[in-house]
């Protein structure tokens, strides 16, 4: 049956609009960050976290949302992927990092110092042209600094501790090691987003109950964090797939 060119100028009309109520969203994330900064500013520590996490959502579900739709084939003009990579730079970095300085998790004779690392190792990290590979993975840390500052806070470790731990991620952005992308690595797709979605809910009820969370909770949350080093460490060492065997995906660039 042929289709009436009113429908398919409908479906154009509906995919462009879709589009751009995607990189909405995208760009959403930035509002959230702000919020953060604001609660950081007002030293609502829980409530600049709870933003953090909610921009970590959207960053969740974006890309995905992209791809579903044909983004890049809607809107060929518009570059989705620098969008992400702008938003998630400033909440996976430049949030965690203000975060961090003003909320006394190093010491103070190092605080600039530290946050400085977070930013300038994350600016490294997304400006590689292969930080996310052909095989979809991360390579070198993934400037995960939003969920280091949640467990700096809940944990409440020694600041020197923590700044160690700190240094030690940021020396992880140079090292080759591929980690996990939640949404698209292949290898045990459906058990990590079980796991990260049991996670997830496991950091809304740390969030939720602190300061006095059990700690059965807090060390269930970080049984998840040694998976997915360690799941990301046995694929790195795991032979990489010839170019035949990667899985094609249409538009990979899509946000």
């Amino acid at each position: 049956m042929r289709r009436s060119p009113f429908s398919l100028e409908a479906e154009a009309g509906i995919g462009t609009l879709g589009a751009w109520a995607v990189h909405v969203f995208t760009a959403s994330g930035v509002a959230w960050g702000f919020l953060a900064l604001l609660a950081i500013s007002r030293q609502q520590w829980m409530a600049a976290l709870a933003w953090m996490g909610l921009a970590m959502l959207v960053d969740a579900a974006d890309g995905t949302l992209a791809r579903r739709l044909r983004v890049a084939q809607a809107l060929p003009g518009f570059d989705g992927a620098l969008l992400d990579n702008i938003t998630d730079y400033f909440t996976y970095a430049v949030v965690p990092a203000w975060f961090v300085f003003q909320a006394g998790l190093l010491p103070p004779a190092a605080a600039l110092a530290g946050a400085l690392v977070i930013l300038l190792t994350s600016a490294y990290q997304f400006a590689q042209a292969d930080a996310k590979t052909d095989d979809h993975f991360f390579k070198g840390f993934p400037s995960y600094w939003n969920v280091v500052a949640f467990y700096f806070f809940v944990l409440g470790a020694n600041p020197w501790l923590n700044l160690a731990l700190l240094l030690g991620l940021s020396l992880l952005v140079f090292v080759p090691i591929k980690y996990v992308y939640h949404a698209r690595t292949a290898a045990y797709r459906r058990l990590t987003l079980a796991l990260s979605l049991v996670w997830a809910g496991m950091v809304v009820a740390i969030g939720a109950r602190h300061p006095e969370v059990p700690q059965w909770l807090v060390g269930g949350s970080l049984l998840y964090v040694l998976y997915y080093a360690g799941i990301s460490l046995c694929l790195t060492a795991r032979p990489s797939p010839s170019p035949l065997e990667v899985p094609l995906e249409a538009n990979p660039a899509d946000q």
